[in-house]
């Protein structure tokens, strides 16, 4: 089975059955769930977290493991794991309980309100990169390589700019695509959480509270961290975030080949926020 069917009354079996103490607790889905995995509130401070399909089963085991771990780096909170539950002949995959953060996912901010958020989650991923790698999980299909060597997606890169044709600016995207995976990571491996998106950060009255869904989370380069730069920040944001970071030139190089990867499918797809961030990519 590779997409069970996830849906409020399962949860509640699924709670019933393995922790029976919060059977009584109310069970509702989550306003905005995301694509990995289907969250629901389970009374007022907890939250249940399922797998979606098995490539994103085995994000469970790890973040049970390495979110306590990750948490007293981080200067914002993080999901704490309260308990985990097991597959069964129904639902097939381990699923987790959470502690419930408040907050809104983060979305469209004043240019002042942007620039603070920008250097509140700088701050947050230097303080990340400094997080004890010991033991910590190397980039694979874990993870979608997050991480990694870019050049595992050349194929897809290709693909859609066939796909695409003259609605995009082929030449220049192979130009700064092949200089991005030409530079490699040169430091020891760094831990990255791998979807640092709108989506993934809280806020609360407009300011970032907490960083959530560390599904995709490894150790390796940070390049893959950086793509908000282009799909969220613009102008003095942007300027924060990278000056924040201190990173290198490579690794913004590498960042802008992450960022082109993922805006090409979603050009693909149809979405026009693929093409506003090739924009804001070629035009940096």
């Amino acid at each position: 089975m590779n997409a069970p069917r996830i849906d409020t009354a399962l949860v509640q079996r699924l709670i019933a059955d393995q922790f029976p103490q919060w059977a009584a607790l109310e069970v509702r889905a989550v306003k905005t769930s995301g694509w990995d995995n289907r969250t629901y509130h389970l009374g007022d401070t907890m939250s249940v977290r399922l797998p979606s399909a098995t490539h994103y089963a085995a994000q469970v085991e790890k973040e049970q493991t390495w979110l306590p771990r990750l948490a007293p780096y981080l200067p914002l909170p993080i999901a704490t794991p309260l308990a985990k539950g097991v597959s069964t002949d129904e639902y097939p995959f381990d699923w987790s309980i959470m502690a419930w953060l408040p907050g809104e996912p983060l979305s469209s901010q004043t240019k002042e309100a942007q620039q603070e958020t920008a250097g509140d989650l700088a701050i947050f991923l230097n303080a990340l990169r400094k997080a004890s790698t010991a033991d910590g999980p190397t980039p694979g299909a874990h993870n979608f390589y997050r991480g990694g060597d870019l050049r595992i997606y050349d194929q897809e890169v290709r693909h859609c700019l066939q796909q695409l044709g003259n609605k995009v600016d082929g030449h220049a995207i192979i130009g700064l695509w092949t200089k991005a995976w030409h530079s490699a990571w040169s430091k020891d491996p760094v831990w990255v959480h791998g979807d640092i998106a709108a989506g993934n950060l809280l806020c609360i009255n407009g300011k970032l509270s907490a960083v959530i869904d560390f599904g995709c989370c490894g150790i390796g380069d940070p390049a893959c961290d950086l793509t908000i730069a282009w799909t969220m920040f613009e102008g003095k944001a942007r300027t924060t975030f990278k000056e924040t970071l201190d990173l290198d030139a490579q690794t913004w190089a590498r960042a802008a080949g992450w960022g082109l990867w993922k805006a090409l499918l979603n050009a693909c797809k149809g979405a026009p926020e693929g093409l506003e961030t090739l924009d804001a990519i070629l035009n940096e």
